[in-house]
């Protein structure tokens, strides 16, 4: 029988505890998507209420993982059940169990100011931008920024990190980046620097309603 209270699981082949860094991205990508919907109906239509929400399920969701088990947390297991047909990629349970510790004392900010305190401050704006770019990080580059500050504080070598960053290695000739790429990626902000330029007036116009459709809405009204 499995332990209910366990951080990571035993699998044969591994010395320490594991998770599965495939599912570790994709709960990562709905908690972003959820956390950065709720701040552009913040700053657009400045409606609190999905924030509050998803702020409440965060902070309950990370509590799960961190005192509980990873095993049972809601949005894992959806992240299971995405990349179910996905070879597992292990990463050590240790190291994200600081970066979810992490987690809870952000969003535990976030509940305290936002959901109790029923406030929004610079303080509420930094923490959600936080929370926002460690998601980001980690669901688009398998980068997770809490984990690489748990090596840095430390001072402990790490095992079993994402695509083996941890381990020092040479890099293969398809990981390199020459100069010409290098200057491709200079020449390109030049090109968006001079769009910008150039074309300014044009793009600032305010697209024009091409059926019609906003015309007859508020027509109806």
């Amino acid at each position: 029988m499995k332990k209910v209270v366990q951080f990571g699981e035993n699998v044969e082949g591994y010395d320490i505890p594991v998770l599965n860094e495939r599912e570790i991205r994709a709960a990562a990508g709905i908690l972003f998507v959820v956390i950065f919907l709720s701040l552009m109906l913040i700053l657009f239509n400045s409606d609190f209420l999905l924030a509050k929400y998803a702020i409440t399920i965060f902070l309950s969701d990370f509590i799960v993982r961190v005192f509980i088990s990873p095993r049972y947390s809601p949005s894992l297991i959806i992240g299971r059940l995405i990349v179910r047909n996905q070879v597992p990629e292990y990463v050590g349970a240790k190291q994200k169990k600081f970066a979810w510790m992490v987690g809870v004392a952000l969003s535990g900010i976030m509940f305290i100011f936002m959901v109790l305190v029923n406030s929004y401050s610079p303080i509420t704006g930094i923490v959600c931008l936080m929370c926002l770019i460690f998601l980001f990080f980690e669901s688009a580059f398998g980068i997770c920024l809490a984990c690489n500050l748990y090596r840095a504080l430390f001072r402990e070598k790490t095992q079993y990190c994402p695509g083996e960053a941890c381990d020092v290695k040479t890099k293969q000739d398809i990981q390199k980046t020459s100069p010409t790429q290098l200057l491709i990626i200079l020449g390109f902000i030049g090109y968006i620097i001079l769009i910008a330029f150039s074309f300014n007036g044009q793009l600032s116009k305010t697209p024009r309603d091409l059926f019609g459709i906003n015309k007859n809405a508020q027509a109806k009204k």
